[in-house]
């Protein structure tokens, strides 16, 4: 969903998926700037900034082979509640010029539900390039909420078979490219004409349905497996974290992404 704030676009993205696996394992995988990285496809690395209280990070990605947008974040707080919950938010930006996204909030939420855990982000964030952003935002906003529920099914089968992200990376890069065997072999079969006239390409509409729709493989991810819409409304922006008595004022108290940019390099191309 966007909205314009400012001139620029607000976009907003929830991505949810029930994990069987204890909470706290949960909370190591995604918490842990070395397991984080591996099972995300939205950052090819995050290195914590040292002597940073709250701690702040930044992040990297490969969009293109040479061509890195890199970032920068604070995490703002987390909070433990009476159910056995937990939630933690941040705080993001980037200084790159390439960057799509200017600035924006966030917060995963761990809710222990029947089954095993309910793990469910919400995202908003602030596109550059006015107008030209808004568009382009078009295509990649749901191409990044594509990506943020791809991960989610990846950590999934991470944490419930123990399928780590570069094998289940594997599996998707060999089933796509199967897919896309069996697509071009229709196609094939049609401009050949070979076959029964008429039968040819009721036969190319059958195997292209069946590459196209046929659910993935238990073991390969799929973002089809994540609710993609919250099951009530919820806010995009991070929860309140100052009433739980983990949650310290310093912690509260984030230093601003411009001061960890420039600290850290990020957003400028270096490469640290």
């Amino acid at each position: 969903m966007l909205k314009s704030v400012g001139g620029n676009a607000v976009a907003r993205i929830h991505v949810e998926t029930i994990i069987d696996a204890p909470l706290e394992r949960i909370w190591e995988f995604t918490q842990d700037p070395r397991r984080h990285p591996r099972w995300d496809a939205r950052f090819g690395r995050i290195d914590p900034v040292p002597g940073t209280e709250p701690a702040a990070f930044t992040y990297a990605t490969t969009v293109f082979p040479g061509v890195e947008i890199a970032g920068h974040g604070v995490h703002t707080g987390d909070r433990r509640d009476d159910t056995g919950g937990a939630v933690s938010a941040l705080r993001f930006g980037s200084s790159d010029w390439r960057s799509p996204i200017e600035s924006g909030t966030g917060y995963w939420r761990y809710v222990p539900v029947a089954g095993g855990v309910r793990f469910l982000t919400g995202y908003a964030y602030r596109t550059r390039w006015g107008l030209v952003g808004w568009a382009v935002d078009l295509v990649f906003g749901p191409v990044f909420g594509w990506a943020t529920a791809w991960s989610f099914d990846r950590l999934r089968l991470w944490l419930e078979h123990d399928v780590t992200p570069e094998r289940a990376l594997r599996h998707a890069v060999a089933e796509t490219t199967l897919r896309l065997i069996l697509v071009a072999g229709a196609v094939a079969t049609v401009t050949s004409g070979a076959g029964v006239p008429g039968i040819g390409w009721l036969f190319a509409l059958v195997i292209a349905g069946l590459a196209v729709f046929l659910p993935p493989h238990p073991r390969t991810p799929a973002a089809r497996r994540c609710r993609r819409r919250p099951a009530t409304p919820q806010p995009a922006e991070p929860p309140p974290l100052a009433c739980s008595p983990r949650v310290t004022a310093s912690r509260l108290a984030a230093p601003s992404l411009r001061a960890i940019a420039a600290r850290s390099g990020a957003g400028t191309g270096e490469r640290r």
